[in-house]
């Protein structure tokens, strides 16, 4: 919240607006007075990294009332406010717009009373509200994610990854209590996300007999030499009669049944604290100004709105839709509707939902139909955090389609060599925590072993190929297609999952890996500002990875606050250097004496970071001192942040579906995959996932640095400039463009 917060005075004075705190919520909008402070640029510096909300948040009765609400608006029109921008949940985006529904009529009925005369009721006849979801719950219809959810996961898992580690040393079964009365959703997605055994949701009740099955499904588990089980239980899992189904039920259950020393752990209110993770910075910063923007051009006739996300882009809906969708949502539970409910939470729920149930319960052999096809899975590249996860994802949703498949170690140097081998279902149990890559990854191409490669792929009949990797991955796959024409055995369908750090891969917004980059990145320079915190005036000069793709030093710029960002893309010079440096020392005069600037590893041959140093060092004398870091691989580590576990998960199981897809297509016809559509790169893009012919991401390409020529980030430059008191100039979107909430069709594939 608090980024979103700095986001809207930040933007708000950019643009020449008066901006206010209204503190304590509702009760400082009924109560007035000195909850209603005038913010400058400063009140928001050093927040983004705070947990929680720094202008208070609460509960408050008297605004649901139609006094409250007078109050309130009397205390408005007095300070001249018109435009409201409400960061909150469900209940306060309806209070919020009843609010404005009724303000003419406040309006009146003050003037009436005596309170306020008739010019103050044409000069601001009309309320703006533009709203903001914060929720950690993502309970909220019309947005996929809400501010917060990123960071309660980051909570979970947290928790889940120390819970592991002591499960598997004592044979224990574990049930763990997560938030979400009425949604589901941080139950769900930390389930795909840690793989756990079983998963509690109020939207989707366990069918009838539920507890018989849970048995069999944990006690097949342990007698696969599963060490652990993991239950997740949402606070609000009801059954299919909605009735509760509680952790200490369940652990009644195992205890009687099974007789598995099993413990719970009620993770309560530490999901809504800590840090926030970098995802929800952005998310916050993008939102808040896009809100302002929104309350800029909004008139009379545009109903209130909510800024949300949809896939990758900021977009506004209307509230009330919204809201309703919400309240249908509920109904439907309570009505025993369950199917419809799933529905209603949007698409992405639903993806999760029957991603969880194909990747944790295996079938019997019995019931899953074997093709006969072989499928190969290999890494290749750096490492980067969520390999593991896509690759357990692959393996299992390959074994449901009834492939046999075939793991290839240490990339193309391996595949050349013959390190392949059968993997199973059990083999990549408790895979998604784990960073780096095990199946061992090379930066090595295919070129130099096309004959032993061919070879191999005849030798073990390999019928299609996934390949999780960076560039070195796209490169190979090119390079695997130029070879189509000599080799018969590379005529299979390929297709690639971008996982590398950088994100610079054509094709798709984002990589597997990237995310749990940037955390690292965010968090150690909250560390390093800290860390200057008791000497005055001091600059950080920072060196991020990333070749020469300036993604992650731009968004960690972002998310962190940094006062510039120097990348590859946008190319500067010496007038640029100086401009900042005069910058800072303007910044250094006010209370704020900390400054971050962050710097691409190839972003100018021969301003080095050492060079940047230095400069800084010699022009900032007696205003400022210099330090500076180089952060190297620890970005390349770690255990992945839940975002690239769920990402790697989804957009993997996802890779398989089109290769069982392609193979089911060539049965028994013995076809030859020839053409351009069957080796491909899957992404996001925008909205969606899309598999694009690696020969058409060709003339996307800047091959010689190693990044696609367009790159969507780039339009976030100028926030990040706004937000660290420059001037830019921001692309907004259009005034009209308000969308509606979709009902989605089947048809339409899950975003991530």
């Amino acid at each position: 919240m608090n980024a979103a917060v700095r986001a809207v005075v930040r933007m708000g004075i950019y643009v020449g607006a008066k901006v206010y705190f209204i503190y304590e919520g509702y009760q400082g909008l009924v109560d007035g007075g000195s909850n209603i402070v005038e913010a400058d640029w400063e009140s928001v510096s050093s927040i983004l990294q705070v947990g929680g909300t720094i202008i208070g948040s609460a509960r408050c009765k008297a605004f649901r009332t139609r006094e409250g609400r007078l109050s309130a608006a009397y205390n408005l029109v007095k300070l001249g406010i018109t435009n409201l921008c409400v960061i909150g949940g469900d209940g306060s985006l309806t209070g919020a717009n009843i609010f404005r529904e009724e303000w003419s009529g406040l309006l009146g009925e003050l003037a009436q009373n005596g309170k306020i005369d008739k010019r103050d009721v044409e000069k601001h006849a009309h309320l703006n509200v533009v709203g903001m979801v914060g929720s950690i719950d993502n309970d909220f219809c019309g947005t996929d994610m809400t501010i917060g959810t990123d960071s309660a996961l980051h909570r979970i898992i947290e928790v889940v990854d120390a819970i592991m580690t002591t499960a598997q040393s004592h044979q224990r079964t574990f049930v763990l209590e997560v938030m979400g009365r009425h949604c589901g959703y941080l139950a769900l997605v930390s389930g795909l996300a840690c793989g756990a055994d079983w998963v509690f949701l109020p939207e989707s009740p366990p069918e009838e007999g539920w507890q018989e099955t849970m048995c069999i499904k944990l006690s097949e588990n342990r007698a696969r030499k599963k060490r652990l089980n993991i239950i997740i239980v949402a606070e609000g899992a009801i059954d299919t009669q909605n009735k509760p189904i509680t952790s200490e039920q369940i652990k009644e259950l195992v205890v009687t049944q099974l007789g598995y020393d099993t413990r719970v752990t009620i993770l309560g209110h530490v999901q809504r604290g800590g840090t926030p993770s970098a995802f929800d910075r952005i998310l916050a910063s993008r939102m808040g100004v896009e809100a302002v923007v929104a309350l800029l051009q909004a008139t009379p006739e545009t109903p209130a709105c909510v800024v949300s996300l949809s896939g990758n882009q900021a977009v506004r809906v209307p509230l009330v839709e919204c809201v309703q969708m919400t309240q249908d949502v509920q109904k439907a539970m309570d009505e025993g509707r369950f199917k419809e409910a799933v529905q209603l939470r949007g698409r992405s729920f639903e993806g999760n939902l029957n991603t969880y149930k194909l990747l944790a319960i295996k079938k019997p052999d019995s019931q899953i139909q074997k093709s006969g096809c072989n499928v190969g899975i290999i890494n290749v590249g750096a490492p980067a955090a969520g390999m593991n996860a896509a690759v357990r994802s692959a393996v299992r949703a390959g074994i449901s389609s009834g492939h046999r498949m075939l793991a290839v170690y240490d990339g193309f140097e391996g595949f050349a060599k013959g390190q392949i081998k059968e993997i199973g279902w059990s083999d990549v149990g408790g895979w998604t925590g784990q960073g780096g890559s095990i199946l061992g990854t090379k930066r090595t191409l295919p070129g130099k072993y096309l004959e032993q490669i061919a070879a191999q792929m005849q030798a073990h009949s390999i019928n299609a190929l996934l390949i999780i990797g960076g560039f070195e991955a796209y490169l190979g796959l090119l390079e695997l297609l130029a070879a189509r024409q000599k080799h018969d055995e590379f005529c299979v369908p390929m297709v690639m999952v971008p996982a590398t750090v950088s994100n610079n891969v054509p094709g798709s917004d984002f990589s597997i890996g990237a995310d749990t980059a940037l955390n690292t990145i965010t968090d150690t320079c909250d560390r390093i500002k800290q860390s200057a915190s008791g000497t005055k005036r001091r600059v950080f000069i920072i060196e991020t990875m990333g070749g020469y793709c300036g993604y992650l030093a731009n968004m960690g710029a972002l998310a962190a606050g940094a006062d510039a960002a120097y990348i590859f893309e946008e190319p500067f010079d010496i007038r640029d250097l100086q401009s900042n440096v005069e910058h800072l020392t303007e910044k250094m005069k006010t209370t704020i004496q900390r400054g971050l600037v962050l710097r691409n590893e190839s972003c100018s041959e021969n301003y080095t970071t050492d060079f940047i140093y230095q400069l800084y060092s010699e022009e900032g004398k007696g205003v400022f001192d210099c330090r500076k870091n180089v952060l190297g691989h620890m970005q390349q580590g770690g255990a992945p942040s839940p975002f690239d576990r769920n990402f790697g998960t989804k957009i993997s199981a996802r890779a398989m579906q089109w290769i069982t897809t392609k193979l089911k297509e060539a049965q028994g016809k013995g076809k030859r995959f020839v053409t351009d559509d069957s080796i491909c790169v899957l992404g996001i893009c925008k909205r969606n996932l899309l598999f694009q012919p690696v020969a058409e991401l060709k003339k996307e390409t800047d091959f010689e640095h190693r990044i696609p020529k367009e790159q969507w980030w780039l339009k976030l430059r100028p926030l990040m400039k706004i937000l660290a008191k420059y001037k830019a100039s921001l692309e907004v979107s259009d005034a009209g463009d308000i969308e509606h909430v979709q009902r989605r069709g089947h048809g339409e594939p899950a975003a991530i």
